[in-house]
């Protein structure tokens, strides 16, 4: 299957990143692939925000530890000031909290600096059509980090799911990206969405971190 891509328009991108040394060769690389159009480049969080006002801007690749405003919250400001902008976040950290931070305020993905340049805009393609990646290193701490706060007992999905439904939830909460669902139940990738779409909107599932915790929650991973 295809990676997502976006058709109706290039994506315009923001590359935040306080070290010159790694934003501007990364936001040159990233201006070859196709489809991608690097609008800016930030050193901090203000300036994401800045060039979020000048607009438009579809993705904001966005590292953490920065000066002035760093990247958790530039992320949250972005999702209350600008929702239509998706955020990927690329950084060298990958504790609880650095995960935790930057998906509850509102990243749509994460990936550390080891990822290739075909990872990052494989990302940046999937934020920008509304999915969220998580590199597997990610998916481990926050599978891990999750079964442990879990509650004891469980807690109920509401009981209109599907049983496809159900079946797409446990394999969220494996960590299983919408591609690998795809494969898993030989259906398309347009029909993962869907249901994802509904499941969310039955059982009241904010965003994919929140669906691995109620499929932990719910005994299904």
């Amino acid at each position: 299957m295809s990676e997502p891509t976006q058709s109706a328009q290039r994506l315009r991108v923001v590359v935040a990143d306080d070290q010159a040394a790694v934003r501007e060769p990364l936001a040159a690389v990233l201006g070859l692939s196709e489809g991608i159009d690097v609008v800016a480049t930030a050193a901090d969080g203000g300036e994401v925000l800045t060039a979020a006002a000048a607009g438009p801007v579809d993705v904001v690749l966005m590292d953490l530890r920065m000066p002035v405003m760093d990247g958790i919250e530039a992320t949250r400001r972005l999702s209350e000031e600008y929702p239509e902008v998706a955020v990927v976040v690329l950084t060298t950290f990958a504790d609880d909290d650095s995960i935790l931070g930057a998906l509850g305020a509102g990243a749509r993905g994460y990936l550390t600096k080891n990822a290739g340049r075909q990872d990052i805009t494989r990302a940046i393609r999937a934020a920008g059509a509304g999915q969220s990646v998580l590199d597997r290193e990610v998916q481990d701490r926050l599978l891990a980090t999750v079964r442990t706060k879990a509650p004891v007992g469980g807690r109920a999905l509401p009981g209109n799911l599907t049983p496809r439904e159900r079946e797409v939830l446990a394999l969220i909460g494996q960590g299983m990206p919408n591609r690998g669902i795809a494969e898993k139940l030989f259906i398309s990738e347009a029909t993962v969405k869907t249901h994802i779409n509904n499941l969310f909107a039955k059982a009241g599932i904010r965003d994919r971190a929140d669906a691995v915790r109620r499929a932990i929650e719910a005994g299904l991973a």
